[in-house]
């Protein structure tokens, strides 16, 4: 092959930079506008944002990150320490700041997965596999509201380009910037631990393939990744001498209780699961694509085995290592966690194995790399225009439907009205359901919740997604079975449905009670 000569190498970076723009120009025009209002508000993001402002107002410094949604475990605390400057611009009171350095970093996250796919496949792979993250639906839900999985398609597409840098170049230092990104994928969901046997095995593979004085550079770059992933586990450890070990006996109990059920049988959990990892991040939710999820699915395995066999020397590498990280995703998933063979709609658990969208979407883009210098350039394009047409055509709206905050603080302001002055105790259906989407929001209006034997006014939350479990419709019968005759909170002072499915029921205690 011949060399570049210096003028062909100048327009080949400016090419490069161009390119790595518009992607990130059309990235920031697909995530930023809009943003106080596209995102979902639900317990989820209010807990996040009490946690945030104790954090930054008050100094309550956080040892766990948020509850999972299996188990009484936490995921990790370093969540909240990367999401603290943008919490500090307000003190905590609102949310909008934190929304936005989620934003930029999804914005980040197109550039990296861009870097990645360049850097293996050449100009092409990046740029498919930069315009296909930039205008995921999925990737732009990732991008638009307070969730712990939603900082994970950067710290993944961090820790794989990290990875292939250090094996592409024999530099064993980029290992140490693989560490950070697994390093925050891991606290950021507990899932994301799939990603450490990805990255490990690259790691594995360059220390094997280099001679002895190689290797040993190799291996203490090795150690230095394991001491950064440790490190990132020290708030974990100091709860857990603090609290005799808490969180561990969490773990053990929901391992021994036998973990997250499933009706269906392996087989057919493991090729769900697998239709969903590998779908998401290029047509959205499964049931909202049908035909054309299963037409995505079918291409990246096309993809994966075509750039096996077909591709240059590093996309070979790249296809088997990306290829087979899907594979040991999909299956560990599947048995790790046994719900996701179930779609659940307005349950967003799809973003539990974000960490894979980087993967999907390189490959994607070194197929197409491999089409284009072959006989399949039209068919390339083809491929390429249907997903960016399928996906500009269902972006997330500018309101989000129960919506977002600005909805929310709404509905604290009605319930401010209702209560007056008095002390007030807040309740949620079903009773697993936090009640901090709107405790965080009363609390920047100066109603501080009580306990309950303190509060002669009861706000009753009811969510109609959990009817099954609730046992009754909310809007009136399952609010009165729960208040029930012998109740001292005997006054209906307001009820209304603050969201779709969301029901806000004011009860106020009898005179003296």
């Amino acid at each position: 092959m011949t060399a570049e000569s210096p003028r062909e190498a100048s327009s080949s970076v400016w090419r490069d930079l161009l390119a790595l723009g518009v992607l990130l120009g059309l990235a920031a025009l697909l995530r930023l506008p809009d943003l106080a209002t596209r995102g979902t508000w639900d317990g989820d993001q209010g807990h996040d944002m009490l946690m945030l402002r104790a954090f930054v107002r008050d100094g309550v410094v956080p040892l766990l990150g948020p509850p999972t949604s299996i188990g009484d475990f936490h995921h990790g605390a370093l969540y909240y320490y990367l999401l603290s400057p943008a919490a500090l611009v307000t003190e905590g009171d609102s949310p909008l700041a934190v929304v936005a350095l989620i934003a930029l970093g999804g914005i980040a996250a197109v550039g990296v997965t861009w870097w990645l796919a360049r850097s293996i496949g050449g100009p092409v792979a990046g740029i498919v596999a930069g315009l296909l993250m930039a205008v995921s639906i999925s990737a732009i839900d990732e991008s638009i509201f307070i969730w712990n999985p939603n900082i994970i398609p950067l710290s993944s597409s961090v820790a794989l380009a990290g990875a292939w840098r250090a094996w592409a170049t024999g530099r064993p230092r980029w290992w140490l910037v693989a560490a950070v990104g697994t390093a925050v994928t891991l606290q950021a969901h507990v899932l994301g631990v799939m990603l450490l046997p990805v990255i490990g095995a690259l790691l594995v593979a360059d220390l094997r393939r280099t001679n002895a004085a190689a290797r040993r550079g190799v291996a203490r770059a090795g150690l230095g990744f394991l001491a950064i992933v440790a490190v990132s586990y020290v708030p974990l450890v100091v709860h857990e001498l603090t609290t005799d070990f808490a969180e561990v006996r969490a773990a053990l109990d929901y391992l021994e209780g036998g973990r997250d059920p499933s009706p269906f049988d392996p087989v057919t959990r493991t090729a769900i699961v697998g239709i969903r990892v590998v779908t998401w991040p290029l047509v959205g939710l499964v049931t909202d694509a049908g035909v054309v999820a299963l037409a995505a699915a079918a291409l990246v395995l096309v993809v994966v085995a075509w750039a096996w066999r077909a591709g240059a020397g590093p996309e070979r590498v790249a296809a088997r290592w990306l290829g087979l990280g899907l594979l040991w995703s999909t299956v560990s998933l599947s048995l790790a966690a046994g719900s996701l063979a179930t779609v659940t709609r307005g349950l967003p658990n799809d973003h539990y194995h974000a960490f894979a969208d980087p993967m999907v979407f390189t490959l994607v883009g070194l197929g197409a790399a491999v089409a284009w210098r072959g006989v399949g350039r039209v068919g390339a394009i083809l491929v390429v225009a249907a997903l960016v047409g399928w996906n500009l055509t269902h972006l997330p709206p500018a309101v989000h439907p129960d919506g977002g905050f600005p909805g929310a603080r709404l509905a604290a302001e009605r319930i401010g009205v209702a209560i007056g002055d008095r002390p007030t105790t807040l309740q949620s259906l079903p009773d697993f359901k936090s009640t901090e989407a709107f405790v965080y929001p009363l609390l920047l209006d100066g109603h501080v919740p009580v306990t309950p034997d303190r509060a002669t006014a009861l706000v009753l939350l009811c969510d109609d997604l959990f009817e099954a479990a609730i046992g009754a419709q909310c809007g009136g019968p399952a609010e009165e079975a729960a208040v029930g005759p012998s109740s001292r909170f005997v006054q209906l002072a307001d009820r209304w449905e603050a969201a779709p499915g969301r029901w806000v029921s004011v009860y106020l205690a009898r005179a003296g009670g």
